[in-house]
């Protein structure tokens, strides 16, 4: 399979998943602060330009098949499998309803918290308050139902638990949430930490996040307005 990525969380969950299932992959790397994905011909990996999508080659009956986001790349890889999903209706309806709380919820408010503190620091504005607020507010969530079960849906590991993983690992501690008093929510952290899927997957995960970070050093000004939206790039056709 071939997995076209940046640095992201949702980048992290598929390559989670694809170490937890130990199937193969190609990491190919999406530069997207050299624009990479705006060139011609991406739209048809993903309309929108986003990152991660997956490629298999061994599709719905045995053709080539592209899945993009990481949610539905998530689910498709569970059901090719057989695994992670749960079993029978209840299961497979907890794990889902968990799984769309953290494709819903959990990765904007996280998103939006980490852009806004990193545009404008600690300080009291109004945007990043709001999804700082609601982040923690999903902390509590999450610590509330973790103090009551082991995993998300239960008593079982699934794509639940590796699609929010990865936004609830460290970026509380980057938009300074104190979860020191999530006793259920810290002790899934460490649980989950220790999974083999991600002792696989860990290390090129890392050289992607640095390869993007000296990318991002050097991104130019113009693109980098492109990317967020802003600038001569707002509302732009």
């Amino acid at each position: 399979m071939d997995l076209y990525a940046c640095m992201t969380p949702n980048t992290l969950k598929v390559m989670f998943m694809l170490g937890e299932l130990d199937l193969d992959f190609e990491l190919k790397r999406v530069r997207v602060y050299r624009g990479e994905h705006f060139a011609e011909g991406f739209e048809n990996l993903h309309p929108y330009r986003k990152l991660p999508v997956l490629v298999d080659p061994q599709g719905p009956q045995g053709t080539p098949f592209t899945v993009f986001e990481s949610g539905a790349i998530l689910v498709y890889l569970a059901e090719k499998t057989g695994k992670l999903l749960g079993d029978g209706p209840a299961e497979r309806s907890t794990v889902m309803q968990w799984l769309m709380l953290q494709m819903s919820s959990v990765g904007p408010s996280f998103g939006n918290a980490s852009h806004f503190t990193a545009a404008s620091g600690q300080g009291e504005h109004y945007s990043r308050k709001r999804f700082v607020t609601q982040a923690a507010r999903l902390c509590a969530v999450y610590d509330e139902r973790l103090r009551a079960e082991r995993y998300l849906a239960g008593d079982f590991f699934s794509i639940a638990d590796l699609a929010t993983f990865p936004w609830l690992w460290r970026h509380p501690g980057m938009v300074g949430i104190d979860t020191s008093q999530f006793a259920g929510l810290n002790r899934w952290l460490r649980e989950v930490e220790q999974r083999p899927g991600l002792a696989r997957v860990q290390p090129r995960y890392k050289a992607l996040v640095d390869a993007d970070r000296q990318d991002l050093a050097e991104v130019d000004p113009d693109l980098m307005d492109r990317i967020m939206g802003r600038g001569d790039w707002w509302l732009a056709d």
